[in-house]
């Protein structure tokens, strides 16, 4: 018989899925996984059930429902400033995964270049690499998630097509600062490139504001700008991702977007239309109340003798192990704190090209996005362990 796909069939099994099964079978606290432990907004979830009565529950437009596609460029002129085409420059994807491999597929081809910039969510470099796309990667240094500019600059060339933005930043935590993002935008003008922007933790930032690289001089044209209505009403199970994209650009991704799902559920849609609508106050309450959990996780992770790298958005904060690593690495502590203290967390070494250098193996990344009692037993559980 034939060979299915060699590279999905040669995919190992995830650090994610191998952590979550330990978590299940030592009845551990999931601090691994990325989701929020408590509903959404009732009255969005609300308008979601009241919508699969109204007699609407067929396809959608391809590109997504006006209404949603509206929302979405409200939602761009209220917070960055954005004059969008609710017509034309907006694409409703089924999740913001779903957004990712849409925007390659609409300017990556074979043998094209990407740089992506490391530590990194774990779909860009399969994703690229199933499109025959060459990643070109580029490391944050730690404990500060500093951008090396000599090896960004490095990591462009003449065969580059884009590069992967990722701010707020998932495993880092880091927000792109606006010199920062300066930089990048100054070489994708100079190599003529596109930016996919990974932004969907946009309303999840602590102090810092976070900027949209597509503000900058030059980049309205170049960019496609990612959000989800996962991430910003803690109902990632309902998989509702939009695309920002020039016309030019747009009208390719949504190609894209047909040939992976076509449509995504419009109840979902109509209820995140109504959700984006919400006045600030909302997203100030979402992002303060996350940031009170991440105080609350970092400052026990202090008091047990884990240094802490920042975190300024996300839902992610990253720990560093030397004081209690006791000779493992990040892969063998995070079991050994399953095993031994029932907290699962994700080892850092997970966010790195396995086909590059060695990556870090001192760090474990731990979610905050937990209602604070779980973090507190959480605590606990860590100081009995390491006691």
């Amino acid at each position: 018989m034939k060979t299915p796909n060699q590279y999905l069939a040669g995919l190992p099994t995830t650090i994610f899925t191998i952590m979550s099964q330990l978590a299940v079978k030592h009845g551990a606290i999931n601090l691994g996984q990325g989701f929020p432990d408590t509903e959404g907004p009732q009255d969005i979830i609300q308008v979601a059930a009241e919508a699969l009565q109204d007699g609407r529950n067929q396809y959608a437009p391809l590109t997504g429902l006006l209404e949603l596609r509206e929302a979405v460029a409200s939602s761009n002129r209220r917070f960055y400033g954005l004059e969008v085409d609710p017509a034309t420059e907006v694409v409703v994807t089924s999740g913001a995964t779903e957004a990712l491999a849409a925007c390659l597929m609409a300017v990556v081809e074979p043998g094209d270049e990407v740089v992506v910039i490391e530590p990194l969510y774990d779909t860009y470099l399969p994703a690229l690499r199933l499109l025959g796309a060459v990643p070109r990667c580029v490391r944050l240094q730690p404990p500060h998630w500093s951008l090396p500019e000599a090896e960004l600059r490095a990591a462009f060339g003449p065969k580059t097509k884009a590069i992967m933005l990722n701010s707020p930043m998932n495993p880092s935590g880091k927000v792109f600062v606006r010199e920062e993002l300066e930089l990048i935008a100054d070489l994708v003008r100079e190599y003529d490139a596109y930016a996919i922007c990974d932004e969907v933790y946009e309303h999840l930032t602590f102090h810092v504001k976070h900027m949209p690289l597509m503000t900058l001089p030059g980049m309205r044209e170049r960019c496609m700008r990612i959000g989800s209505a996962g991430k910003s009403f803690s109902l990632t199970g309902w998989k509702v991702g939009y695309v920002t994209a020039p016309a030019a650009l747009a009208s390719v991704v949504a190609k894209a977007h047909q040939v992976l799902v076509f449509a995504t559920a419009p109840n979902l849609q109509r209820a995140v239309a109504y959700g984006l609508k919400k006045d600030e106050s909302y997203y100030q309450a979402l992002s303060a109340q996350m940031e009170m959990q991440r105080d609350l996780l970092r400052d026990g992770l202090h008091r047990l003798g884990f240094e802490t790298l920042p975190a300024d958005g996300s839902y992610f904060i990253v720990a560093d192990i030397s004081r209690h690593a006791d000779g493992r690495d990040d892969v063998d502590f995070a079991r050994w704190l399953v095993e031994h203290a029932g907290v699962a967390t994700i080892p850092v070494s997970a966010f790195y090209d396995p086909e590059g250098d060695a990556p870090p193996q001192n760090l474990i990344r731990f979610a905050f996005c937990k209602k604070p009692e779980i973090l507190s037993e959480a605590l606990k559980r860590l100081e009995k362990a390491l006691s």
